[in-house]
Order: C-alpha cells, then structure tokens, then sequence
C-alpha cells in the first residue's frame, strides 16, 4: 500500500483547478504519458525548469544584446498596424534614453495592442532582442506591463519545457498548485552522506528546483538537482537489486549439454565463430551449468552476431531436455528469427515455432497445447509468448532480443508465472557501462566485438537535400545492376507543422524514376501488409524500400547495400547506426547517404562527422552519450535515462556509483525493508514509482 502521506502527490492531475479535458490531453503530451488519466500531481512537480528569464538584466534599448533576454523600460512612441490583407506584422515602437526598438506581433488584435500599450504610456517588457541592420526588435514579447504594474512581474523566472498549445502562464500557475501539495517527506538518507554531499531534504529539493535564483540553480550540479538525481538513482537501484534478489532465488536449472546438436549446427554453418562470439558462449554455459539462475546481457553490435549465439545458448538447453523462448519487440523481427534460426538449425531435427499476436484460431490453440505437452523445443514470438494462456512444459532458457523495447520489468512477468529460466537479454545498442548500471543493474555482460567473416565496411557520404536529383540518377544505375536500396524517411505523412519529408510522399515522388520497383512500409500497416512488403523486398520482386524506423532493429536483406537517410541530422547517432547496419550484411560492398536539409547545428554536424568516421557501435554509443543524453540511447524520451525525470548519467555518472553501493548494502543489513531506514525508503520507492520492486520483498 502506497503510505497516506504521499496521497496528495498521486492524487489526479485533473484534480487541480483549470485542468479540462482539452487542456488535459497537452498536459499528457507535456508530461510523457498517455492519456490525462494517468497523469499525477508528481508528475508536474517533477517537471523541472530548464532555464530561467533574468529581469534583471535591464541594459537600455541601445545596450541590449542580439539574441539575449532582456527587461526594458520605455515609452510607447507609435503603432504601425499593417496595410489591411496583407501578411505583414503590427508593430510598436518604444523609445528610451538611449534608442528605438520595434515590438513585433504576427496575426495579433490591433484593438487589444492599443489598450495594452496605449501612446506616451511608459511600460516594462520583456523577451528576447534581435538586431538586423543596426535596429533592435523583439517579436512577440514574453511580458508586458504598464509601470505601475511591472513591478508585480517576477524578476527572476523559470523557463519549462513546453507542448504547443499550452501557455506558460497558465504552466506556471499549476505548478505552483502542485507544489502546495509537497509533504515533509522522511529523511531516507544515512546522516554521513547527507553531510558529504551537502544535501538539503527532499521536500525543501523539491520545493526549490522551481524557484531558481539564478543560472547556476539550473545546472545539473546545483545542490537541490543532485539531491534529487540521488534519490531517484538509489530508487531505481534499490528496484533493480530487489527484483534480481527475487530472480536469484529462484534457483536456476543446472544445464549439462551433450553437444551434440551445437556440433551439427557448427558443422553446418559457412562460418566459423568469432573469437568474441566463443567466448560469450563459454560464458553463457557456464552461467547455466551453475547452481543460481543466469541473468546475462549479451552487447553485441549491429551485424555482430549475436543470433548464433543465441542459437547455440537454446540448444545446450535442448539437448538437456528442455525448452526455448526468444522474445523479440516486433512481429516483422521475430518472423525473421525465425527464418534465420530455423535454416542454421535445419538439420539437427529441432522442432521449432513461431508464436505472435496474428496467431490465431484452431492453429493458435494446437500451437499452445503442442508447446505444453513439450513437443516444441524452441517457440519465437511477440511478448504473445508470455500471456497468461500459454503453458510450458519444461522452459529453461529465455531469450529476450532488443531489451531496451520492453523494460526491465518485463521480465519478472515470467517469474511471477512461477517460471524460472535462466535469462539472456541481448541487446543491438551498445550502450556504456554507467548505462548498463543504470538500467540492468549489475548484470553479467558478454560482449561481441568483432564483426563476421567476410563483412566488408560501409562507406558512409553527408550530402545536402539539394542533391537530390543526383543521387536519384545514381541509384537508377544501381538499380539496373540489381542492386537494392532503402530510403528511410521520418514522418508517415506531411504535417502543417513540419516540413520533413514524409514516407508517402517520398514514395510517390521515387515511384516516377523507378515506377512499380518501389515499394513503401511504415508503422501504420498491419503486420500482414508489412511482411508482405517485406517479403516481396527479399524475393527482389521490389529494388527500393521507402520506409520509416520501423525498419531499424533486426530486418535482413543481406543482399540490401545502398542505405539513404533523408533528414538525418534529425535522428539520434544510436538511431542512425541502426538503420546502416541494414546494409553491409552479405559480402558486397555497401553504401549509406546521409541526407540533410538546411543549416545544420553544431550537434548535428558532430553526429553525422562521427557516424562518416567510425562503424564501431561503442565508440558511437559513448560519443551519443555525449552529445545527446541516454534517453536516446535506450530509445526512449529524448532526454534522461530511461525512468529517470530528473537524474542524468552524463552529470550525475558519480552519484549512481555511490547509490548502487548504498542500495546493496542496505537490502544486506535490511533485506525487507523493515528498520526506520527502511520504512522511509519505502516512502522513497513509491515517490518515484518504483513500487512494483515492493511487491517482491515478501514474495520471494
């Protein structure tokens, strides 16, 4: 039971004043959930500021900085409305002591500017200045007020993300309500930490992120977010040890293979291991042979190799009589597990099936009874795989491909069934160490570094969108030569608000130079016109695949070598190192054009330089750490760790080290949480959400 004192905090966000129902949906959007119903008072109090308006700053017109946020005080000289149809702006002129400025405002009332700023009145406004040939204007000002009201406005102001729609007022004033609600919460903390760290109580953190003072009350390292980034980093840790606690009680089944059918399938394979790939099988084995349950994450690259080993891990377990899963995140992937696994095993004699979502009927029910009476040895699927219905009659292994598509938890679903196979969690997102701390927990990790045998580099070329034309004609040539291409977009169809290219649109343009060679997929087909685009793709009966992301995580066309990237300075780098690794998968030589529009940023340039310099999949994941945040990087929101409003690994990397040594040495001295200390780190779990990990302390 969540503690009564934290019931204001969870209590609706519907509940505060303001809040409708056309509102309600941009707060959902704002605050990352689905809909206003789940959507909390925390969820608004962990919303935090990301800059602050100084009205502090008041420099006079002439004296004010291009593109700085300033408070200026001045007399209302004239208005210009625009000529009646036109386009143009209405524009206010204010004069001081020192110059002239121009207030810009697009589509705006001309009645409701002339009793805002009335002729002669002397007002306060504020926003951001502009110079353009020596004359200074600031388009749509954040405040305005008559002097005698200006002094009511803040001098100091917090700056939040927003959503379209919403106004930051409106933001503000809401805020403020969820704050009230704030509790004094217990102190959770051991006394010599929170002198070491200098950390004020959670409560005052709470209160204070939303009441900076000045920039440095901004920063990541400014004590009330470091405060708050700890306490969220231990919940998560304190969670993550929890659950593994749970799973490794469960003891693990000792796996002893003859070897027999791993000898077949070696024998049958054209390649021989790599050194990486050997290894990561030694470690998966010896992992199970052992008393306690495996619980290992297998890193490997794109292209890396990670199903062999996955094949191998499935068939020590086999051969001792037992049963396989491996999950994958989507319907299209886990056909093609299957495609690929059941050819590399053709002649062991395994019996092997595929389980998902479209599977349905009599051949859904002969499917699961056949998996309960232990005629299948190794079943691919959706998350389908772990529903309620479906019985196994000896499963000892579970494999779960692309982990960061489920979330951590997923996996105690099969725990809780009162199954409990040994785990291998295999991911194709390199992603650092802190990452995996932060995420996994102390899992074991096999990596593969090395790419197979045979696999040639891709080169990789940054050209801007007015080349298009001349790429088109180059890859009518390649086209002719049998070649195939993908072309990713980033949108499914063109939007008013945005100018990105989207799939449709691009589809109709290419079918002109490449007529019925050109097929389209995109997240929004069923699962059955996706495979049919797929297969059709494969059978080279289409040479040019238009589609979106959906194609990032695991589709193979080895004989696919020419990636085109449109708009890729949008993408994240982990993103973008995913969709090449569709290409360069057999043994011709292949291609990736990253296309760009505009001006690029500076961060963009730095992503698309490195992604032209290096194919290695962790030097990427470190320099997307880097730049980006990790939420890219376990693609999830765009900033923050997965879970984590708050803490952020690049700036708080030292205290996630401090909070996973505190986590295990609290459930050490106080397994169940039941000492004072433990009674408030309960209060700690469910503030952050984390009170599925509760629910394991006496269920173990």
């Amino acid at each position: 039971m969540r503690p009564s004192l934290l019931d204001p905090l969870f209590a609706a966000l519907s509940s505060l004043p303001g809040i409708g129902a056309k509102t309600g949906e941009l707060y959902a959007r704002l605050l990352g959930r689905e809909t206003l119903d789940d959507c909390r008072v925390i969820d608004l109090v962990f919303h935090a500021p990301t800059s602050i308006i100084d009205r502090r700053k008041q420099p006079g017109i002439a004296l004010a900085p291009q593109g700085s946020i300033v408070t200026l005080t001045a007399r209302v000289d004239r208005h210009q409305p625009p000529p009646r149809g036109s386009n143009q702006p209405y524009r206010v002129f204010l004069q001081d002591d020192t110059g002239e400025l121009a207030l810009v405002f697009f589509r705006a009332k001309g009645n409701w500017l002339e009793k805002s700023l009335p002729i002669d009145e002397t007002v306060m406004v504020s926003g951001k200045v502009d110079w353009f040939n020596g004359r200074p204007s600031m388009v749509h000002p954040d405040h305005m007020a008559r002097i005698s009201e200006g002094e009511s406005l803040p001098l100091v102001e917090p700056i939040y993300p927003m959503t379209g729609g919403l106004s930051a007022k409106v933001l503000r004033k809401l805020i403020e309500a969820a704050i009230a609600k704030i509790p004094e919460l217990p102190e959770w903390l051991d006394a010599s930490l929170l002198q070491q760290e200098d950390f004020s109580p959670t409560s005052v953190a709470l209160r204070e992120i939303h009441h900076p003072e000045d920039e440095a009350d901004i920063d990541p390292q400014a004590p009330m977010r470091r405060r708050l980034a700890y306490d969220e980093f231990l919940a998560g840790q304190l969670s993550l040890a929890l659950v593994r606690a749970r799973l490794r009680k469960t003891p693990g089944i000792p796996i002893q293979p003859t070897g027999k059918l791993s000898k077949l399938v070696m024998d049958a394979l054209p390649f021989s291991l790599t050194g990486s790939q050997s290894t990561a099988v030694a470690e998966i084995l010896k992992d199970m042979a052992g008393e306690d349950r495996m619980l290992r994450l297998l890193q490997g690259d794109v292209g890396s190799g990670k199903t062999v080993v996955a094949l191998m891990s499935m068939m020590a377990v086999v051969e001792c009589g037992g049963q396989a899963v491996l999950m994958a995140p989507t319907e299209i992937l886990a056909r093609q597990h299957f495609a690929t696994l059941s050819n590399m095993a053709r002649t062991t004699g395994i019996r092997m099936e595929v389980l998902t979502g479209r599977t349905k009927g009599r051949e859904r029910d002969d499917l699961l009874a056949r998996i309960a009476a232990g005629e299948i040895d190794i079943v691919i699927g959706t998350h389908a795989l772990f529903q309620d219905n479906v019985a196994y009659k000896n499963l000892q292994l579970a494999v779960v491909d692309e982990q960061h598509r489920f979330g951590v938890h997923q996996r105690l679903r099969l725990t809780a069934k009162g199954i409990s196979p040994h785990m291998l969690v295999m991911t194709a997102t390199p992603i650092p160490r802190t990452l995996v701390l932060a995420a996994f927990g102390d899992m074991d990790v096999s990596k593969l570094t090395e790419k197979p045998a045979g696999r040639k580099p891709i080169q990789t070329v940054i050209m801007p969108g007015e080349r298009l034309e001349q790429i088109i004609h180059r890859l009518q040539t390649a086209v002719a030569e049998g070649r195939k291409v993908y072309w990713i977009c980033p949108l499914v169809e063109e939007t008013e608000e945005s100018n990105l290219m989207s799939v449709e649109e691009r589809h109709s343009v290419l079918s002109q130079f490449f007529g019925n060679q050109v097929a389209l997929i995109h997240g929004r087909m069923s699962g059955q016109e996706k495979d049919e685009v797929m297969a059709g793709f494969k059978r080279g009966e289409t040479r040019l695949l238009v589609a979106t992301t959906v194609i990032e995580v695991g589709v193979d066309v080895p004989d696919a070598t020419i990636m085109v990237i449109e708009h890729a300075e949008r993408f994240g780098l982990a993103q973008l190192h995913q969709l090449r690794g569709r290409v360069g998968r057999g043994s011709e030589a292949s291609s990736c054009i990253l296309l760009y529009s505009g001006k690029l940023s500076q961060n963009a340039e730095a992503r698309l330089k490195i992604m032209r310099e290096t194919e290695d999949g962790f030097v990427i994941a470190e320099e997307d750490l880097r730049l980006r945040g990790e939420g890219e990087l376990l693609g999830t929101r765009q900033s923050g760790t997965p879970g984590f409003v708050i803490a952020s690994l690049e700036a708080h990397a030292d205290l996630l080290e401090i909070a996973r040594k505190d986590a295990h040495y609290l459930l050490d001295r106080d397994p169940e949480l039941d000492s004072a200390r433990g009674k408030a780190i309960r209060v700690l779990l469910y503030l952050f959400r984390r009170d599925e990990a509760i629910r394991f302390l006496k269920a173990g």
